[in-house]
């Protein structure tokens, strides 16, 4: 006889895959601009705003005005 179980397995709570999901709020042209590189790779929107972010997170320089803390 057939082993007819139906097998569910247990979901992770969100977020315990090392992503979370927030909106950003950005400009038609910033956009735009976005789409016509997604559409040119083949990657997604949110793809590529994660790779633009890591490597700014890479490769930023802070800069304090004079007399700021």
């Amino acid at each position: 006889m057939a082993n007819d179980a139906l097998i569910v397995t247990v979901k992770r709570p969100k977020g315990e895959d090392g992503y979370r999901t927030f909106s950003v709020r950005l400009k038609e042209p910033t956009v735009s601009q976005m789409d016509d590189i997604a559409k040119e790779t083949g990657r997604s929107r949110n793809e590529l705003i994660g790779l633009f972010l890591e490597y700014a997170l890479e490769h930023y320089t802070l800069e304090r005005e004079e007399g700021a803390p």
